[in-house]
C-alpha cells in the first residue's frame, strides 16, 4: 500500500514566510510607535487647552489679569519682599516676623511626616524670597545662584490660587506631560493620593509642573520694551509698576505670542539628562533645534512650535530691524536662558525673554 505524504513547507518557503513577517514588523512597529507618541502628545495638548480655559476663567474673575503671586507695588521697594514689608509694616527685618505680610504661595493643605494637617507654602523668608519674582534674574540685587532662572512662572499654575480653577490639587495629572518621564515618574505616586498637597507617603516626590508660563508676559511690558536707547530691558525693580502683571487683552499678537509650553525637551529628545545640570535634569525646550514643545498661544490655540521656527522668525526679524524677537539685554546676557547648556546649536530664548513681553511675539507666522 503506498505511503501518504504529509504536505510540508520547504526551507525556501519557510525563509520566504519569515522574511515577509520581518518586513511587516519593520513596517508596523514604527507606525505603532508613532501612534503611541501621537497619543502622548495629544494628552499634553489637551492639558494645555484645559489650562488655557482655566487661565481665562481666572482672568474673568480678576479684571482680566493673569494669576500673580507678587505685590503690584513691589518695584517701588527694589523688588525685595523684606524691604516691602519693612516699608509697609515697619521694622520686620527678621524673616520669622516678616514672612506673614507678603502673601505666601500656597500649595495646599496636607499631612506632614508627623501626621499634622498643615498648610504647605513658600513663605517670604530666606532664599524663598526670590520665588516671589515671576522669574529670578542673575546678578544683583537679587543674586541667588541656586535659583537663577527660577520663579513662579515654573510652578504658579500648581498653587492654590490657580489650581482651584482646575482640580484643586497641587499634584494633578493635568500639570504633567506624559512624555516628561523624569518629572512624571517622580510624581506618579502622588497622583493617586487624595489631598490638596501630597508630601507623604515617602514614595511620593512632589515635582514642578511640566508646563511653564511665559515669564516675559508676567512683567509689565515696559520691562522688555525699548528703553529709548535701543536696549530692550529695564529691571522691574527699577520701575514702580515693573511687577504689575498685565491683563490678557494687552496681548497685541495673540496668535503669535506663546502663553504656556512644555519646559523640557520632550519631542525628538536624544538624551534624558543634561550633564551641565545637577542630577538628571532634562534639557530645556530651547536646548535643541529638534525640540518642538506643545505650545499654548494667547488666542487659546495649541500646537507644536519648533525651536527652528522660533530661530527662523528671530533671524528674519533681525534682518528687518535692529533687534530680534527676544531680548539679549537682560542680566542673562547674549546667552539668554541657559543657551550655553544646549544640546546642539540651538540659540533662542523665545517665550522666556520675549521683547515687549505680552505685547511682543515669539514667531512671525508663515515662513
Amino acid at each position: 500500500m503506498p505511503r501518504r505524504h504529509t504536505p510540508a513547507f520547504t526551507v525556501i518557503e519557510l525563509l520566504v514566510v519569515v522574511s515577509v513577517i520581518v518586513i511587516l514588523m519593520a513596517l508596523l512597529l514604527p507606525a505603532a510607535s508613532t501612534a503611541r507618541d501621537n497619543a502622548l502628545v495629544n494628552v499634553s495638548k489637551n492639558n494645555l487647552r484645559q489650562l488655557g480655559i482655566a487661565h481665562k476663567t481666572y482672568a474673568a474673575d480678576w479684571a482680566g489679569r493673569h494669576i500673580t503671586y507678587t505685590r503690584d507695588s513691589l518695584g517701588r521697594f527694589g523688588g525685595d519682599v523684606r524691604d516691602y514689608n519693612a516699608a509697609i509694616y515697619g521694622d520686620v527685618s527678621g524673616d520669622v516676623t516678616g514672612f506673614e505680610f507678603h502673601p505666601p504661595i500656597v500649595a495646599g493643605l496636607g499631612y506632614n511626616q508627623f501626621g499634622q494637617y498643615v498648610t504647605w507654602a513658600y513663605w517670604s523668608t530666606g532664599n524663598s524670597r526670590v520665588m516671589f519674582q515671576p522669574m529670578n534674574f542673575p546678578g544683583p540685587p537679587h543674586a541667588n545662584t541656586i535659583a537663577n532662572g527660577w520663579g513662579w512662572f515654573r510652578f504658579g499654575i500648581m498653587a492654590t490660587a490657580f489650581n482651584s480653577y482646575v482640580n484643586h490639587r497641587a499634584q494633578d495629572p493635568i500639570f504633567y506631560a506624559p512624555k516628561d518621564r523624569q518629572v512624571y515618574d517622580r510624581v506618579q505616586q502622588c497622583l493617586s493620593v487624595p489631598g490638596e498637597f501630597v508630601a507623604i507617603p515617602r514614595s511620593c516626590n512632589p515635582s514642578w509642573a511640566s508646563y511653564c508660563m511665559s515669564p516675559a508676559a508676567l512683567f509689565d511690558p515696559q520691562v522688555f520694551a525699548d528703553n529709548g536707547q535701543g536696549v530692550f530691558w529695564t529691571a522691574p525693580w527699577e520701575l514702580p509698576s515693573g511687577y504689575r502683571v498685565p491683563s490678557f487683552d494687552r496681548a497685541k499678537y495673540p496668535t503669535l505670542k506663546t502663553h504656556m509650553l512644555e519646559h523640557h525637551w520632550l519631542q525628538n529628545a536624544k538624551m534624558p539628562c543634561n550633564q551641565s545640570f545637577f542630577g538628571c535634569e532634562p534639557f530645556f525646550f530651547n536646548h535643541s533645534f529638534q525640540s518642538t514643545p506643545v505650545t499654548l498661544f494667547y488666542d487659546g490655540s495649541v500646537r507644536l512650535m519648533g525651536v527652528t521656527e522660533a530661530m527662523s522668525a528671530d533671524r528674519r526679524q533681525r534682518h528687518q530691524t535692529d533687534h530680534g524677537l527676544w531680548s539679549r539685554d537682560t542680566p542673562f546676557g547674549g546667552d539668554g536662558y541657559f543657551i550655553a547648556d544646549s544640546f546642539d546649536f540651538a540659540e533662542t530664548s523665545y517665550h522666556i525673554l520675549t521683547i515687549d513681553g505680552i505685547r511682543g511675539r515669539d514667531t512671525i507666522g508663515a515662513q
